[in-house]
């Protein structure tokens, strides 16, 4: 074997600085702020509030800046084009597709925001009980789930427009019937892998209850996937109402949604499209601001990407 012929020379002192070796090299920042700092830097993200935010906005004073309402009929200005006077024209009524617009703005990122958070709810409490007990309880509330899952869903909804009076909450409730599952599943699925984790034994031993383990170690850490599975039915339960007005179960005359408007639109196409242009754009417009946000929490919230 070759000796190494070392020299003094070779090596350097290294100068020791103790309130150098003391100084804190960046500020301690909690998992939430990193994750904010991180979703920041996402800029198609950040487009994706903006998006939302002006679609907030605008669904409350959308109408009173146009000086028209949504509802009130106006035959001899029917199918105007868009103008200085109708800015996204007239529907086949005479009635102002601005206003319009920003009204149906309102009843679906409503139908979208109450179905998520019902959804949610139901979900989280389903999932979170199914994973933490296990066994037979697990057993028989995600059979229940699969069971529901299987039914479809357009039947379901037909059915309770039949038995309950077709309008805003049948909608919300026939999309909350199995619009939970998924949700379930999830937030099931990270109870299940932490339950087994230290820091849930060591709150057991301390003499936490099943409540406590809960809402308080368990559900807050699952918030992630919770948030990025939110984020995602958020623009699904938006796309199934616009579905189900297109077919004729959405919300009833005179209410206005982007749904209902695209299907009364659909006859004046060849002539009128914009009627159906404005009222589709901002369908796809709104599922492609959830979705990027979606996205973007997902990446923020991904412990490996830290």
């Amino acid at each position: 074997m070759a000796q190494l012929n070392l020299k003094k020379s070779d090596f350097e002192p290294i100068e020791y600085n103790e309130a150098e070796a003391e100084k804190i090299a960046r500020e301690s920042t909690s998992f939430w702020k990193d994750a904010w700092r991180r979703f920041k830097k996402n800029k198609l993200a950040l487009f994706g509030v903006a998006v939302i935010v002006f679609l907030g906005i605008m669904s409350f004073i959308g109408g009173p800046i146009s000086g028209y309402n949504y509802f009130s009929n106006d035959l001899i200005n029917a199918n105007q084009p868009p103008s200085a006077d109708h800015w996204f024209g007239t529907d086949q009524l005479g009635r102002d597709v601005f206003a319009r617009t920003w009204y149906g703005a309102k009843i679906s990122l409503f139908i979208g925001l109450a179905a998520a958070f019902l959804d949610l709810i139901i979900g989280v409490i389903w999932g979170a009980t199914a994973g933490f007990f296990g066994g037979k309880v697990d057993e028989y509330m995600m059979r229940i789930a699969d069971i529901l899952y299987g039914v479809p869903y357009l039947l379901v909804v037909i059915l309770l427009m039949v038995v309950m009076p077709q309008g805003l909450w049948t909608m919300i409730l026939a999309m909350t019937i199995t619009g939970w599952i998924n949700m379930a599943r999830i937030v099931r699925g990270q109870v299940m892998q932490l339950r087994t984790e230290e820091y849930v034994m060591a709150a057991q031993s301390l003499g936490a209850g099943k409540g406590r383990l809960l809402f308080k170690h368990l559900i807050p850490n699952t918030m992630g996937p919770i948030l990025v599975t939110l984020t995602l039915t958020i623009p699904n339960a938006i796309f199934t109402e616009a579905f189900l007005s297109y077919l004729g179960l959405g919300v009833p005359a005179p209410l206005a949604s982007w749904g209902t408007m695209s299907d009364a639109a659909l006859p004046y196409l060849q002539y009128q499209p914009y009627q159906l242009f404005f009222p589709s754009f901002f369908i796809v417009l709104t599922m492609l601001a959830f979705n990027v946000i979606g996205d973007g929490m997902r990446d923020a919230l991904d412990p490996k990407e830290r």
